[in-house]
C-alpha cells in the first residue's frame, strides 16, 4: 500500500494528531519496490560459551562472544542473537544456585548484545541432557527443570531485550513428557513474575520437516499444540539443515526441498492454530544448492510475517572452525557468502505483527 502525505497534508491534520501522523509514516510508506512484510528478527547464533563441560576454564575450554564479532553482526543488520551456554554448568549442582561467575559472564555478554541494539535468546544448549542426564527421568526431573528456569528468569525478568528459549533441541525424549517439561518450566517463569517471551521447541531435535510426523518419541505437531502459557507469550522453535541427513554436518544440500516443504507445513500448521514461530537453527554451506536453499527458506519466512517472528542461523562465533561448512564468520578477506544469502536487500520488518508480542 502507497500513502501520499503530501497530497493528503491537510486532511491529515484535521483528523490526526501529530504523533499519530509519524506512526503512520512508519507503517504505511515504503520506497518504490519494497514489499511491506517480512519477519520481526533476523539473527545469528553465536557459539562458543557451550563449548566444553562444566569443569571447563573460561578463555581455554569455552568462551562468549567477543565485542568485535558481536558488533560485526549489528553492524549487518541482524536484529537478535541466539547465545547458547551450558545448563550445567550455570547451575552446577541441580536445585542449586546458579554459579556467580558463570552468571556474571552470562549477563555481561547480555549486555554487549543489548549495546548494539539486538535482542537476546537465552539458550541451555543441552539437548535434554544435563551433565550427561537425561532429562525427565528420576535423574533429572520435571521439577529440577523448572526450577532451573525460576532462577535464570528472576536474573531477567520482564527485560522485553532477552527472551527464553527453555533448551535447545530435546531428543531420546518422548513428546508427552517433554511437553510436561516444558509447560512446568513455562509455569515456573510466570510464577516468578517474569513476562518475557518464552520458546518452545519440540523434541527430536524440533526439526520442521519432522513437526508432523508420528515419530517414535511422538507427534510434535499434536502434542506441542497444548503448550499452555498463562502469559501467553511463547512461540515455538524450529530448525532446519538442507544436507544428506537434515542435521547441519555436511557441505552439501541435496535436501533443500525437503527443508522447504518442511517450513512449509510448519507455516500451514502454525496458521491453522493461531501460533507463531521462530527457526533458531538453520545453515548451509558454500555449495551453490546450500546458498540457493538459504534465500528460499528467507524468503518463504519473509512471505508470512504472521506466523514467523524471526529466525537465528547457526552459526557463528570467536572460536568457530574455520573449515565448518556452515560458518559465517567474517574471515580476513571480509564477508562470507551465507550472509548475503540471508539478509535480503530491501528488506521491511513487518513491524504490525512485532508489536503484538513482547
Amino acid at each position: 500500500m502507497r500513502f501520499s502525505f503530501a497530497a493528503n497534508a491537510w486532511l491529515l491534520r484535521k483528523i490526526f494528531a501529530p504523533a499519530l501522523i509519524f506512526s503512520l509514516c512508519i507503517f504505511l510508506t515504503f520506497p518504490t519496490g519494497v514489499e511491506a512484510k517480512g519477519v520481526c528478527y533476523r539473527g545469528v547464533n553465536l557459539s562458543g560459551a557451550e563449548y566444553g563441560d562444566a569443569q571447563g576454564v573460561y578463555g581455554t575450554n569455552f568462551i562468549y562472544p567477543s565485542e568485535e564479532t558481536v558488533g560485526y553482526f549489528g553492524k549487518n543488520g541482524m536484529t537478535i542473537i541466539r547465545l547458547p551456554f551450558l545448563w550445567h554448568r550455570l547451575q552446577p549442582v541441580l536445585g542449586g544456585g546458579l554459579d556467580n561467575q558463570e552468571l556474571t559472564r552470562l549477563k555481561a555478554s547480555v549486555e554487549l548484545i543489548r549495546s548494539y541494539g539486538m535482542k537476546v535468546i537465552l539458550d541451555p544448549h543441552n539437548f535434554g541432557y544435563y551433565a550427561g542426564k537425561r532429562m525427565m527421568t528420576k535423574d533429572v526431573t520435571a521439577r529440577d527443570f523448572a526450577d532451573f528456569w525460576v532462577r535464570l528468569s528472576l536474573e531477567f525478568a520482564n527485560d522485553d531485550d532477552v527472551l527464553f528459549g527453555l533448551m535447545n533441541e530435546p531428543y531420546d525424549i518422548p513428546a508427552e513428557d517433554w511437553l510436561v517439561a516444558a509447560n512446568r518450566a513455562i509455569a515456573g517463569i510466570r510464577a516468578s513474575g517474569a513476562k518475557n517471551m518464552i520458546l518452545v521447541p519440540g523434541t527430536h531435535w524440533s526439526g520442521a520437516s519432522s513437526w508432523l510426523e508420528d515419530l517414535p518419541e511422538g507427534n510434535n505437531s499434536k502434542v506441542m499444540a497444548h503448550v499452555s502459557d498463562p502469559a501467553n507469550n511463547f512461540i515455538y522453535e524450529f530448525h532446519q539443515y538442507l544436507d544428506d541427513d537434515l542435521s547441519g554436518t555436511h557441505k552439501t544440500c541435496p535436501n533443500a526441498e525437503i527443508a522447504i516443504n518442511g517450513l512449509k507445513g510448519v507455516t500451514k500448521w502454525l496458521k491453522e492454530h493461531n501460533a507463531r514461530g521462530l527457526l533458531g537453527e538453520f545453515g548451509g554451506s558454500l555449495n551453490s544448492a546450500c546458498l540457493a536453499g538459504l534465500e528460499d527458506m528467507v524468503e518463504l519466512m519473509d512471505r508470512s510475517p504472521e506466523q514467523w517472528f524471526g529466525w537465528t542461523y547457526w552459526a557463528a562465533g570467536d572460536w568457530w572452525p574455520e573449515e565448518e561448512g556452515n560458518n559465517i564468520q567474517p574471515t580476513a578477506k571480509g564477508d562470507r557468502p551465507q550472509l548475503a544469502a540471508i539478509m535480503r536487500e530491501n528488506f521491511v520488518s513487518s513491524n504490525l505483527f512485532c508489536s503484538t508480542l513482547n
